[in-house]
């Protein structure tokens, strides 16, 4: 049996034993591969990876073997480590890349001799369940619209926005849509995957076979994080040429990233171009009606009824993103099972306590600038020479860091953080996504998370959230 049907069965029959929003937020997330050694299961990071094997590694198991008829391993791996492992034996077996795509090869890092199977993801997430909102609307309509083939003019489309807004929701949902309308030939690839393969088709000398697939066997090209393409030169003219095979062809194409095509680094002014020949979507961050009836539609997909007063509760203090607000959502239903009490305002406000930190659960968000002299203090420098365009070393992690701690304690959009450090949109987004997987591998960086926060919450509390 091959990966799509068996991980397509395990989801089914977890979707009839653990609560919806606990499935998506710890389950479909996962990238699920199959080969004679067992099912192996590529986490995003290592505290998803344990948080997995506490909860859900039982289940999983009994629902694989259920699936493939036998007895079957399931191995948990994280994603950087194993794309990480699968180059390091590429350098070791592959020939040497050809002169021609040499540059990429030496940022990418060699792959295996023969191209690797296809990553299989479950496109889980349909427009049914999308939450529309001011906030995301366009983005939305455009997607469904690209979906039908309704209107070729939005081809590409781009949708742009930080982590966990539903880039990914909506892409998953054009892939399922347009094969329900009857589009059988869909490609869905990240740009890691994109990249691999290409490499790979060269090195094994089947540029036929990756051009027949991304060219000749599409009708709809789905690819996400697209920013990661910036600075891989011959990835990037390949990318062009496939694009433009593809819109001269009359096919369709989704692209996702975490930043606008303007802002992604060391791009083609081409291919620039192209990703912005069709129509950019932004997507912003819920605003409070969208807060309620995402953590409404989440409570009830799990059959969990949320109080009035709690819902309230959690619409003012869980201010972020989709994901914050399944992980606030997760932490009060579970600790209500566990607890075996029912839900109200007091497990409410302790599982904002653990997610959310105390100045936005309290509804008194900090200025920038306030967390940024926090931080300064703490390293002993001083908030100027964090806003310098110096890269020394004792500077450039304190900068990062308050990055992060200013957009966990405040509301400020990331251009205003940026600016308050003399750095852009795409700095701070590199710096949140740099320090939030730090966190999880090195325990020096957590204590100074703590330590940091704990005089943050400390400053909130006597009412020193504002710049002065």
């Amino acid at each position: 049996m091959t990966t799509p049907l068996i991980w397509d069965g395990v989801l089914r029959r977890l979707g009839a034993e653990i609560p919806s929003f606990a499935l998506e937020a710890w389950v479909r997330p996962i990238v699920a591969r199959v080969d004679e050694s067992g099912l192996h299961l590529l986490c995003p990071s290592a505290f998803h990876r344990e948080r997995l094997r506490e909860r859900f590694l039982k289940p999983i198991l009994a629902s694989a073997c259920a699936e493939a008829g036998r007895a079957i391993d399931v191995h948990l791996r994280i994603a950087e480590e194993s794309s990480r492992v699968a180059r390091e034996a590429g350098e070791a077996e592959s020939p040497p890349a050809s002169p021609a795509h040499s540059a990429d090869a030496d940022r990418s890092g060699s792959a295996a001799a023969h191209p690797p199977a296809p990553v299989q993801r479950s496109l889980s997430h349909t427009f049914e369940t999308f939450v529309v909102g001011s906030c995301n609307a366009l983005a939305r309509e455009a997607a469904l619209a690209l979906a039908h083939g309704r209107q070729l003019g939005v081809s590409p489309l781009f949708l742009c926005s930080e982590s966990g807004l539903g880039k990914t929701h909506l892409a998953h949902a054009v892939a399922a849509e347009a094969r329900r309308e009857g589009t059988e030939r869909v490609v869905y690839a990240s740009s890691e995957s994109f990249v691999s393969d290409f490499l790979s088709s060269i090195r094994a000398q089947r540029m036929a076979g990756f051009k027949r697939r991304f060219r000749q066997e599409c009708d709809l090209l789905v690819i996400e994080d697209v920013q990661f393409f910036g600075g891989k030169k011959s990835t990037q003219l390949e990318l062009f040429h496939t694009m433009d095979h593809l819109l001269s062809a009359g096919a369709r194409i989704l692209l996702t990233a975490d930043r606008l095509p303007r802002d992604i680094g060391e791009l083609d002014g081409r291919l620039r171009s192209q990703m912005t020949g069709g129509l950019v979507a932004e997507i912003e961050p819920p605003d409070a009606q969208v807060r309620r009836q995402i953590l409404r539609a989440k409570a009830a997909a799990g059959g969990v009824h949320i109080p009035e007063p709690c819902l309230d509760r959690l619409v003012d203090g869980a201010r972020g993103s989709v994901r914050d607000l399944e992980g606030v959502l997760i932490q009060l239903v579970a600790s209500a099972a566990l607890l075996k009490r029912p839900i109200d305002l007091e497990l409410t406000e302790a599982a904002l306590r653990k997610l959310v930190p105390s100045a936005l659960a309290e509804g008194r968000p900090m200025e920038p600038e306030v967390v940024i002299q926090v931080v300064a203090s703490y390293f002993k420098t001083t908030a100027q020479a964090l806003a310098s365009r110096s890269r020394r070393r004792d500077l450039v992690a304190p900068r990062q860091l308050a990055m992060y701690l200013a957009r966990r304690y405040t509301i400020a959009p990331l251009q205003q953080i940026g600016a308050a450090l003399g750095r852009d949109h795409p700095a701070v987004s590199h710096a949140l996504t740099t320090v939030g997987r730090q966190i999880l591998e090195r325990a020096p960086l957590r204590y100074q998370v703590e330590a940091l926060s704990a005089r943050l919450d400390a400053l909130a509390a006597r009412g020193g959230g504002r710049a002065g």
